[in-house]
């Protein structure tokens, strides 16, 4: 047996393997994302039948064998029990967790991914909050944290800040009313939802999910937000299929 080793973080997936065994994917603070068995997990009787399923966050205990890390116990803090006893929320997070297996690396910190995605599927769990929202908000800061977000603050023509009012996925940028008709792709924005879009970028994790939106906001953050993620992601996210 290796190492005894202890990590906080989030199962984002788990998997079936042999006749009682389990595979988990954690992303970790300590050790960005990493794969682990959990032996005998799916017996009846065994302490890790609950424990090793997706969505659930805690501090986990492993050890590091010669090609996997084994899980000896955890204790989880939280379950997420509002999100897996609701389907559409179970496709989002598995959404989610399809985005964030992509960004992560084993031995990259993993603290700002496990933060905003904890946070999400505490926003799922919120009714007040629309899921589509909640969706819009988590692509969006996942790319700004992951350094591929565009510049949605500045004109790309003339530099200015002010009344900016379109969108080009083609230029990965925004352009100010002056501007804007050199934008052959642009998708015209309200100051609302400008507003918001800057605000998701740059707003603490803590704050994301404090405001709603109203139709036609929401309906611009689609539009920006399917073309920013048809550019971004060099995969297609399977679950996104699943989404309502």
């Amino acid at each position: 047996m290796g190492d005894i080793l202890e990590v906080t973080g989030m199962i984002i997936s788990a998997m079936p393997v042999g006749e009682f065994d389990r595979r988990v994917v954690i992303i970790t603070k300590e050790r960005g994302k990493i794969s682990a068995f959990a032996k005998g997990a799916r017996r009846p009787n065994s302490p890790l039948m609950g424990i090793t399923r997706a969505f659930v966050f805690g501090r986990f205990e492993m050890y590091e064998g010669r090609t996997s890390y084994n899980i000896r116990q955890a204790s989880i803090t939280q379950y997420f029990e509002g999100i897996i006893t609701d389907l559409e929320a179970v496709c989002y997070s598995c959404y989610f967790a399809e985005i964030a297996d992509y960004y992560t690396r084993e031995n990259v910190d993993g603290g700002e991914v496990i933060n905003l995605i904890y946070a999400s599927l505490q926003a799922l769990q919120n009714k007040k909050i629309p899921n589509e929202l909640v969706r819009y908000i988590y692509e969006l800061r996942i790319i700004a944290v992951n350094g591929e977000c565009p510049d949605f603050f500045t004109c790309r023509s003339c530099g200015t800040q002010e009344a900016i009012d379109t969108y080009s996925a083609m230029e990965s940028g925004v352009y100010c009313s002056r501007c804007h008709g050199l934008a052959k792709d642009g998708v015209g924005l309200s100051k609302s939802a400008v507003y918001a879009i800057q605000y998701i970028i740059t707003s603490p994790v803590r704050k994301l999910f404090t405001f709603t939106v109203s139709s036609e906001v929401l309906s611009e953050l689609r539009m920006v937000l399917n073309r920013l993620c048809l550019r971004t992601f060099d995969k297609v996210m399977k679950s996104r299929e699943m989404l309502p």
